[in-house]
């Protein structure tokens, strides 16, 4: 059986992770060697040292590397967006009520994407920001800020939410930023290169993990139940539901990026990566993989069938 190794620094993304696994194992013939690496410096060398293969989150750094002359390729992009929901106190009626007030913002993640978020809905000149670290608030709880009326509103995954409802905040329905999201991958050129039919098969496999989460729940589910959940440290059925119907909400069977999600990612890269400043980001995508498989009808094959099942 031939093999990827697949890198990741995030938990969250083990539910995904693990359907592209098990789908690898038992249609295509590929093992998925999941590797996980934690530290930030490790994760971003990861592809150039030979740890992995490929890399399934955190893809902004590329750019700068690129520009040192290191071939990338960008190959998929599964999710709808940034896929976050913005909290905020109960007496906040719509986004005219942030006016004169003050974010919360998360300094990991895709920190910039707030700034696009707030020119988008034209409030760039009447709201600040504030960068908050998890390691004053716990893990995604900027919410505290807002709850302590400091801020008047937070991103959050909608994984970490709960708590800040019971606190006493409410989510607001806004528009979704246009960004690249979770789980988009990247592996070096070479690698592609070297093994186009291999990661053509790698893709299929994804694809087939996305439909399956989308169309077949309780196939899923039943994946998530074991590693995924186990590296999650839930223990509760129920919670796990709600964090697998959080994570498929963001996701789309076809992993093509918009052009809006590319430029919009891209302008967040150059925000903490100066360098990248300039050049074309579309060199970096390459969506031959995935278009092959639209073209030869795979994707409308395994929807279809997906489908029938839950009729």
């Amino acid at each position: 059986m031939r093999t990827i190794r697949l890198a990741y620094r995030d938990d969250d993304r083990t539910p995904v992770i693990f359907c592209i696994k098990e789908m690898a194992r038992r249609h295509y013939d590929v093992d998925i060697d999941v590797v996980k690496i934690k530290g930030t410096e490790e994760y971003e060398a990861a592809l150039f040292d030979g740890a992995c293969d490929v890399i399934i989150e955190h893809l902004e750094y590329l750019f700068d590397e690129a520009t040192k002359g290191r071939k990338i390729t960008m190959f998929s992009a599964p999710s709808t967006g940034g896929g976050l929901q913005l909290v905020v106190p109960s007496g906040v009626r719509d986004v005219a009520d942030l006016r004169g007030g003050t974010m919360a913002v998360r300094s990991s993640g895709q920190p910039h994407a707030v700034t696009l978020w707030l020119r988008m809905m034209g409030l760039e000149r009447d709201v600040k920001t504030v960068i908050v670290k998890d390691s004053e608030v716990g893990r995604w709880g900027q919410w505290k800020k807002v709850l302590s009326g400091k801020c008047v509103a937070a991103f959050m995954s909608p994984l970490y939410i709960p708590e800040a409802l019971k606190g006493g905040l409410k989510v607001l329905v806004v528009p979704d930023v246009p960004i690249v999201g979770h789980f988009a991958q990247a592996c070096l050129s070479r690698f592609s290169e070297e093994n186009p039919e291999l990661l053509k098969d790698y893709v299929r496999a994804g694809i087939h993990a996305v439909c399956l989460m989308l169309l077949d729940r309780p196939r899923a589910l039943a994946i998530c139940s074991g590693e995924p959940m186990k590296r999650l440290g839930i223990a509760d059925r129920d919670e796990l539901e709600r964090q697998f119907d959080s994570i498929v909400s963001s996701l789309k069977a076809r992993p093509y990026p918009t052009p809006q999600a590319i430029a919009n990612s891209y302008e967040i890269a150059t925000l903490d990566y100066p360098a990248a400043a300039g050049m074309n980001p579309m060199c970096l995508w390459n969506l031959r993989w995935v278009k092959e498989l639209d073209d030869e009808g795979f994707i409308d094959r395994l929807v279809e069938k997906l489908s029938k099942k839950h009729r």
